[in-house]
């Protein structure tokens, strides 16, 4: 059963730490949440977050974060940044691609050996955006930033997640037009980073497709996903609001409903790896699960 475990603006990208804190954006505010373990409300851990989007702690427990350029009236920082907890140092990753600025990170997925991968769309006003296309960067563990998928391979690029044996990238590709992709690809991993052999997870069409999403233990992926009411002609109600269960066969095994408009992300936490929080509106929801998830800075196990 869902419980809500804190109520903001309009959350996005939790992450949950080796300790057990919990930190998620509320986009709309600005800022960075934190819910401490048995805390009866979050607290601010960082104001102005950049309009932080999507957070994902690295193998060595240090906090990503997509700075991006929505939900609010003042321009975000339009990057991705790192954030060390030991030595609270904080750094700017990638910020450009061939001068120009980004267009608004959205989420990031994260290897155990330092390869990050991190999408680039642009879901508010396409007026801002200095580049021509909505895209999926690679960082190398050197520092180095290539472009890694882009149109025509994919639309609109905003989940992200890696499998557990981190040879599969899975991207949640939702484009809010009418006949718009609501598709979840997987690409193979190469030991450089590089991608290719792309091919169709699951199609959420013509209901509201993925936002984030999430990997357990056995591979299975949770999507956030669905709509009550549909926001305009470009989705249907067809996709009622949940966690979709999903094998990387795209055998839907079955979906955690959750209560609310509009979900946006999901992750693992907990001693065991079995609790879910999914961020869903004003909402940061919880609940337990039976398989532990997979996250990078935590190491496989039950």
């Amino acid at each position: 059963m869902l419980t809500p475990a804190a109520q903001v603006a309009f959350t996005e990208g939790p992450a949950c730490s080796a300790d057990g804190v919990v930190y998620f954006s509320d986009i709309v505010n600005n800022r960075i949440m934190a819910l401490d373990p048995g805390a009866p409300q979050a607290r601010v851990w960082r104001q102005p977050s950049g309009r932080a989007n999507g957070l994902l702690f690295d193998a060595l427990g240090r906090l990503l974060i997509c700075e991006g350029n929505e939900f609010g009236p003042n321009d975000g920082n339009r990057r991705l940044s790192r954030f060390d907890f030991s030595s609270a140092a904080y750094e700017v990753l990638v910020d450009n691609w061939e001068g120009s600025r980004l267009n608004s990170p959205n989420d990031v997925a994260c290897t155990s050996d330092g390869h990050i991968y991190f999408t680039d769309p642009c879901y508010g006003d396409r007026a801002t955006m200095e580049l021509s296309h909505d895209s999926i960067y690679h960082v190398g563990p050197d520092g180095s930033v290539r472009l890694c998928i882009t149109q025509p391979e994919i639309q609109r690029p905003n989940g992200v997640a890696i499998s557990p044996d981190e040879h599969t990238l899975y991207v949640v590709d939702s484009c809010p037009i009418a006949g718009g992709h609501r598709k979840i690809w997987a690409f193979d991993r190469a030991s450089d980073g590089s991608v290719s052999g792309q091919r169709l997870v699951y199609d959420f069409a013509p209901g509201r497709g993925g936002d984030g999403m999430a990997v357990d233990q056995e591979g299975v992926l949770y999507i956030a996903a669905g709509i009550s009411a549909p926001r305009g002609p470009h989705e249907t109600s067809q996709n009622p609001p949940g966690i979709y269960r999903v094998t990387p066969a795209g055998e839907l095994l079955d979906r955690i409903d959750v209560a609310e408009d509009v979900l946006t992300n999901v992750t693992f936490g907990g001693d065991d790896l079995r609790t879910l929080y999914v961020t869903a509106g004003k909402t940061l929801w919880t609940t337990r699960v039976e398989t532990p998830g997979f996250v990078v800075h935590r190491p496989l196990g039950p």
